[in-house]
């Protein structure tokens, strides 16, 4: 069995503009305007480098899948439903209101599978079919809670500087990037996997009673597979009381 990584889409990096966090004392304004312009081009240190992907392994091991036996493919949904999970990301989406879901599906056919018109809703307990979010979702939502910019105070009568904080704007891009569910094909023999994003605000358990429903997956012959309806009960039964 191959465990091959998603295959992952260009992205752009978003500025990551400074902080000043404390005022600064009187100087002469050629001073003041040194300390302004040093301020603008240097960095915030850098987030932790090591966000690799969990080893991945065929989608049977997780507690919520589905196996279809005669058309020999199993798909797993796995949410990232708390923060020690999160820590592998480089944001706590929880925080916002996203559920990451780890999406694998394994492939033990001896012909690919395709996935180029695959749809993958997650269903709320109410019947909402929700789509996966895009990077430019989630980045509004933080915007509106926490990524407002800062105020750098300036000494009378120079007016504050007011600066927008670009750093979790990157990290966003950065983690779907590394992380989102990209591949277009499953080959023979092979399990892929990645991560999918959902909106859930308003839910309080999310989870419970919903599911992932999958449908357009394509054989090689071109006909669509039946369809995939995980339950996510299947993978909170399995948690630690």
């Amino acid at each position: 069995m191959i465990i091959a990584p998603a295959i992952m889409r260009p992205y752009n990096l978003k500025l990551n503009c400074p902080v000043l966090r404390q005022p600064l004392p009187a100087l002469p304004l050629s001073a003041l305007l040194s300390v302004i312009l040093f301020g603008a081009v240097s960095t915030l240190p850098a987030y932790a480098a090591d966000h690799t992907p969990p080893p991945v392994t065929d989608a049977t091991n997780y507690p919520a899948n589905e196996v279809h036996d005669q058309e020999k493919v199993a798909i797993a949904a796995d949410p990232y439903d708390t923060r020690e999970k999160c820590k592998l990301l480089r944001v706590n989406y929880g925080d916002y209101d996203f559920m990451p879901v780890r999406v694998i599906i394994t492939n033990n056919g001896d012909k690919p599978i395709s996935l180029a018109e695959a749809r993958i809703h997650f269903i709320a307990a109410d019947g909402t079919k929700i789509a996966a979010a895009e990077p430019e979702d989630v980045e509004r939502r933080t915007a509106s809670a926490d990524n407002r910019g800062k105020t750098i105070p300036l000494p009378s009568p120079l007016p504050s500087i007011h600066t927008a904080s670009g750093k979790k704007y990157r990290q966003i891009e950065d983690d779907f990037h590394d992380f989102e569910f990209q591949a277009l094909i499953v080959e023979a023999h092979t399990t892929r996997a990645g991560f999918l994003f959902y909106d859930v605000s308003g839910m309080r358990e999310p989870l419970r009673g919903a599911k992932l429903y999958i449908r357009k997956i394509k054989a090689a012959s071109g006909e669509d597979l039946f369809y995939f309806d995980i339950p996510f009960d299947k993978y909170l039964a399995a948690q630690p009381k």
